[in-house]
């Protein structure tokens, strides 16, 4: 992975110590005990598993920090300033379905700036990892953001929305705005690997609703490192409240933002 931070070193050893549990479970998904936790929403024994790894890795490495993780929710640390956000296991749907699209997410955040993100896909072994004013990078390459700014030679992530849950009507308002116009949609499933990917250039753009802030943390800084911009649908707000997020180089957020305010 070349030259890291101490910080970069402390974050990804712990991304990769919880996939190395989420790989194992992975491979024997026909013995993982699930419980459901609501529609369309599962929580797996690895899951939790996962989490208590990143969260006893991390207390070792900076204690005192804070912490909000899905799971566990908001643990408050000694230290104010500084609160990791964490999501051991984004795209838990995909992962009980033995699909190796998920990912574990780790962000720090110091007095409310996110200052750095790791995305961890044990299934493939790409690890995403970023630092304000160092760059983004995957493994050991350089990620650098999509430079296509026309709509007809882009193809743009998105989540969707599970039928009946609130948003559905407006997501579908949406995509017939966009779906028309774009050389192809994708929805995979994890948005942190969806902002991850808009990072790398494997994708020219991202827009989703209604995410919570683990889901988004890690990916708005790879973005953002990568040289393109993450921030709210609208343009104003903060995404990491509202959870309704857009991403891409500046052409292409700002194609999005417009198309979306038609759909609105």
């Amino acid at each position: 992975m070349g030259q890291v931070s101490a910080l970069i070193q402390v974050m990804t050893d712990a991304a990769r110590k919880a996939g190395r549990r989420l790989a194992r479970d992975f491979n024997e998904i026909e013995n993982l005990q699930v419980s459901k936790k609501g529609p369309a929403d599962f929580v797996s024994k690895a899951d939790f598993k996962a989490e208590e790894i990143i969260f006893d890795e991390l207390s070792r490495a900076r204690p005192g920090y804070g912490f909000l993780m899905e799971e566990r929710g908001a643990v408050e640390g000694s230290d104010k300033t500084h609160r990791w956000i964490v999501d051991p296991l984004d795209g838990t749907l995909n992962f009980l379905h033995a699909q190796p699209h998920f990912a574990v997410s780790i962000a720090l955040e110091r007095e409310g700036e996110l200052i750095a993100g790791v995305i961890y896909n044990p299934a493939s072994d790409e690890l995403f990892h970023a630092e304000k004013g160092r760059g983004a990078y995957m493994n050991d390459r350089r990620l650098r953001v999509s430079s296509r700014r026309h709509l007809e030679e882009c193809v743009i992530a998105t989540g969707t929305p599970y039928f009946g849950k609130k948003g559905h009507a407006q997501f579908l308002k949406e995509l017939h705005k966009i779906m028309p116009f774009a050389a192809g949609i994708r929805r995979y499933g994890a948005a942190s690997l969806d902002l991850a990917w808009t990072a790398a250039g494997r994708f020219d753009g991202f827009w989703e609703r209604t995410l919570q802030p683990w889901d988004i943390a890690a990916g708005i800084v790879l973005v953002r490192e990568a040289g393109g911009y993450a921030g709210s649908i609208t343009g104003t707000g903060d995404v990491m409240e509202t959870g309704d997020i857009v991403a891409g180089n500046e052409a292409m957020m700002n194609e999005l933002r417009k198309r979306l305010a038609d759909a609105a």
